[in-house]
């Protein structure tokens, strides 16, 4: 079907956009399709139950026989909403999630069936997992891997499905999936965040991390990106000229939206109610067909999987109203790329959040406590966060005037900066009266009053903090939550165990709680200085200054990739027991494959459509003006032909040059390609495709795009931005 067509499809169905009427309120909405804990109550014997929220709160486990009676109650709750299927849901290493549905239905004597579902279905089924990346963990000829039921997500219905939150683990035990670190680097945060904790309130019996994230995405008509072969095959497009109006008038931030995209949203937050994802937000983001949602904050891990969950939502709800949801970091060019950011905070069970100041200097002591040690654990492991988000994608983002740059820094604001000055001046060992008094009441005292009009952030700094949270802003729109939160739960959980035993070292030596607290966080600024950046982190002086405070600046994934097999690292996974080395090795392995293989599609699409598309209509525009040139030679003679066919001919001629440059570089390109996949070391042969192959793309793109402004819109083959990124 020619892009014509799809144009004329996708201008009908901008016509056919439907408001849906929402006769309910979303409170009544909430948690409807999902096995919650008002749900377990009702349907679960009273000793199960709290055998169930100990398991959640805790980590206890679960006995067989209380797994039984929860898959038994699974079973009739779902069966009493016309589910006939389960499935073990889970998150492997492909980036997106994974489901294998089975029936209830079970055939037994005389012909007869029935409807069964046991505890060993709920804890553990066996899917096929040959195919799933391992990073040669397993031999490629060993299928077998497990799920596992995690008790701490909450199980759900989609259509006539239960899908039950899993972990996914080799036959030998090594982790395959992004929940299992999660797992492990949150109970390990909640044990050192809550030894810490108890300096100050001695009631404190759990620490949980809480996530708050924000999606943004893209929306094309589903016509229009059937219409775009790059689109398909690698959810970018490889080429296009920019329209005349993309967001020069900042016209579509926070605007109207439009009527058929409301629908969408609304529809989408309806699915979203019922499986218990509290979508609170939705707006118009910066480019066109941009758009962003969000949530209220949750327990980490199960708003990793909300944001999972919300993603596969996304993609199905869009089709029903023709659309097509894009959550590559950059789908196009010249307009901002999708970000995904994670609001990072630490609650504790008695109600507070560790990343907020209190009413009293006790209580903001707690916020500079942890607040000063998340600060040290970037500055120290800030390296770990940029392997965490490197990913082909978001290499277009990063540093690209629209998102952080690669270089990990931190924003706290200046007054809090003067805060930080002023413990940094703390006399070491005993504090005088004088002093003591100074701290608490003039400068600790006064936190809440000057984070009441400090609450402002920089939107160039990858990790900054909001008044009562850390944001990293840095995620890319496709990842999964999990590696960013594994990483920032690890080194935190890291930097308390070692903040506390420092301090305990010093309450031994004679110093008191706060002389000891107030002397390791003094040590722990000073030392974490070259970190903190308040300025604009676009700027190539900060680039320079950055290089001179020892911070890297890993531009692409394979660069950020190397830097997380250092040794400091992988020690770091080790003891705070969330990967072993083998397993470290595994997913860096992943990655960089992963890497590859999506710029190889990239220049195998971009070749193909350069040679197949491109060059070929150029040729038949080009061959038209020829045809007119000798016309208007044939009619008017040598001498008038020569004024007359003077511009004709200098764009024949241009189009030849362009048409040139795009044969000989994708000619290159195809050869460059070729020779890196042919690299056995991952780790080079990604450097080989980031290094040789990627950069041909713009300079094949650039002769492209010209060719698109030279050849007659009817003849040009693939539909164009101002088409796609004005969808209404």
């Amino acid at each position: 079907m020619s892009s014509l067509r799809f144009r004329s499809l996708a201008n009908a169905a901008n016509r056919q956009a439907v408001p849906i009427v929402v006769n309910e309120k979303l409170s009544s909405l909430f948690n409807q399709h999902v096995f919650s804990v008002d749900t377990m109550r009702e349907y679960l014997p009273k000793p199960v139950y709290i055998e169930i929220i100990s398991a959640q709160e805790k980590g206890t486990k679960i006995s067989r026989d209380s797994a039984d009676f929860v898959a038994s109650a699974m079973k009739e709750w779902a069966m009493s909403k016309g589910v006939t299927h389960f499935t073990h849901w889970f998150q492997p290493l492909t980036g997106t999630t994974a489901e294998k549905h089975d029936s209830f239905f079970r055939p037994i004597e005389n012909g007869k069936a029935i409807e069964t579902f046991d505890g060993s279905l709920l804890v553990q089924q066996e899917p096929d997992a040959s195919s799933f990346p391992n990073g040669g963990i397993r031999n490629t000829f060993e299928a077998r891997g497990y799920t596992a039921w995690d008790p701490t997500s909450t199980a759900f219905i989609i259509g006539t499905t239960l899908f039950i939150p899993s972990v996914f683990i080799s036959y030998t035990g090594e982790t395959l999936d992004y929940k299992v670190p999660l797992l492990r680097a949150l109970q390990a945060v909640d044990e050192a965040a809550t030894e810490v904790a108890r300096y100050f309130d001695k009631n404190v019996n759990k620490v949980s991390s809480t996530l708050g994230w924000e999606q943004e995405y893209f929306l094309i008509d589903l016509n229009l990106y059937n219409s775009r072969p790059d689109l398909l095959m690698t959810g970018r497009t490889l080429f296009g000229h920019s329209p005349a109006k993309g967001q020069q008038l900042d016209d579509h931030y926070f605007g109207a939206i439009p009527m058929r995209v409301m629908a969408y949203m609304q529809e989408l937050e309806i699915e979203c109610m019922k499986l218990g994802i509290p979508i609170t937000t939705r707006h118009n983001e910066v480019a066109p067909n941009q758009f962003e949602c969000a949530p209220m904050f949750e327990e980490t891990n199960q708003a990793v999987d909300h944001n999972s969950l919300l993603m596969d939502l996304m993609g199905r709800i869009a089709k029903k109203h023709n659309f097509k949801v894009l959550l590559h970091e950059k789908p196009f060019a010249g307009v901002n790329g999708s970000g995904k950011h994670n609001n990072w905070s630490l609650s504790t069970d008695t109600g507070e959040n560790l990343l907020s100041p209190g009413k009293n200097p006790k209580k903001n002591l707690q916020f500079l406590t942890f607040f000063v040690n998340t600060i040290k654990a970037v500055s120290t492991y800030g390296d770990m966060l940029r392997s965490a988000i490197a990913e082909a994608g978001n290499d277009h983002r990063l540093g690209a005037n629209e998102a952080p740059p690669a270089i990990i820094s931190i924003f706290i604001g200046s007054q809090l900066t003067a805060v930080l000055d002023e413990l940094e001046k703390v006399t070491k060992g005993k504090l005088s009266p004088e002093e003591k008094t100074d701290l608490k009441l003039n400068v600790v005292g006064k936190i809440p009053e000057i984070l009441l009009d400090n609450t402002d952030r920089n939107r160039t700094s990858p990790f900054a903090f909001t008044g009562n949270k850390f944001e990293i802003r840095a995620v890319g729109s496709s990842a999964n939550c999990g590696e960013p939160m594994t990483v920032i739960n690890t080194i935190v959980a890291k930097q308390l165990r070692d903040f506390k035993k420092e301090v305990d070292k010093l309450i031994d030596g004679g110093l008191s709680k706060d002389e000891a607290i107030f002397n390791v966080l003094r040590e722990y600024i000073k030392s974490s200085r070259n970190v903190l950046f308040e300025g604009d982190g676009y700027s190539e002086d900060w680039v320079r200054e950055a290089k001179k405070r020892g911070l890297n600046n890993y531009k692409s994934t394979p660069e950020a990739l190397k830097s997380e097999l250092k040794k400091e690292f992988i020690a770091v996974y080790e003891e705070v027991g969330v990967l072993n080395e083998r397993e470290v090795h595994a997913r860096n392995e992943i990655k960089l494959e992963k890497y590859s293989t999506k710029i190889k599609i990239e220049a195998n699409v971009l070749a193909d459509l350069s040679l197949s598309h491109i060059i070929p209509a150029a040729v038949t525009y080009q061959n038209v003006l020829i045809k007119n040139v000798k016309g208007l030679k044939d009619i008017f003679g040598e001498e008038e032909f020569v004024k007359l066919a003077k511009d004709q001919m200098d764009l024949i001629r241009l189009i030849s040059d362009h048409i040139n440059a795009v044969k000989t570089n994708a000619d290159i390109l195809v050869k460059e390609s070729g020779k890196a996949s042919e690299i056995s070391d991952v780790q080079k042969q990604a450097e080989a495709f980031a290094t040789k192959v990627k950069p041909l793309f713009e300079i094949i793109r650039y002769h492209a795009d010209e060719l698109e402004e030279l050849i007659d819109n009817n003849l040009w083959p693939l539909t164009k931005y101002r088409e796609m990124l004005f969808t209404r």
